[in-house]
């Protein structure tokens, strides 16, 4: 029961640090990176479709996004989803492929960049510390129940916050290595 309890909270720490890298790559960063638009959803065949099983996207340059739809009469629509989109990008569409000219940062757009990528870090160590609480939850319930002794407790106590500690490590690099990638550019 109690490695039944460490198990599920490490693996629901290890999705957390997946969500943060995913929201994480969708940033802005100064690069063309084609998970930038992985948030993005063209009304097409009469339902959202995300862009990226309507289109191949590259990224040909550092500073460029190439889209070419496979279906040219979505072009329109996938311009409208890209304008409407808080990427604040202006698309170049040609009538085969679209180009996304992808700005340099300016400082304050950096620092406004940074400032979301801390939110977003703080918002996946929130999570995890969350996690924590809800598997030492568990375990009081297993002691209040006779099902585990005082010391049980407290050595799974330790585990846990010792798997706690790693993945707020692991937040923190993530999102060191992100604020030097957008400070780098």
């Amino acid at each position: 029961m109690i490695k039944e309890i460490i198990s599920i909270a490490d693996e629901k720490m290890k999705k957390t640090i997946a969500v943060l890298k995913h929201e994480l790559s969708s940033m802005k960063a100064g690069r063309a990176n084609s998970a930038m638009l992985d948030r993005i959803n063209v009304e097409c065949y009469g339902s959202l479709v995300p862009l990226s099983q309507i289109a191949n996207i590259s990224a040909p340059e550092a500073r460029v996004l190439l889209i070419q739809p496979w279906d040219k009469s979505s072009m329109k629509e996938i311009e409208r989803a890209i304008l409407k989109s808080d990427l604040g990008l202006n698309p170049s569409n040609d009538g085969i492929s679209m180009r996304l000219i992808i700005p340099e940062l300016t400082e304050e757009t950096r620092k406004n960049l940074m400032k979301n990528i801390k939110k977003t870090g703080e918002e996946g160590k929130v999570a995890i510390r969350s996690i924590r609480r809800d598997a030492n939850d568990k375990i009081k319930t297993l002691k209040k129940n006779s099902e585990i002794s005082e010391d049980e407790v407290k050595k799974t106590e330790d585990i846990i916050q010792k798997e706690t500690d790693k993945f707020i490590k692991e937040v923190d690099k993530i999102i060191d290595t992100k604020e030097k990638q957008i400070m780098s550019v």
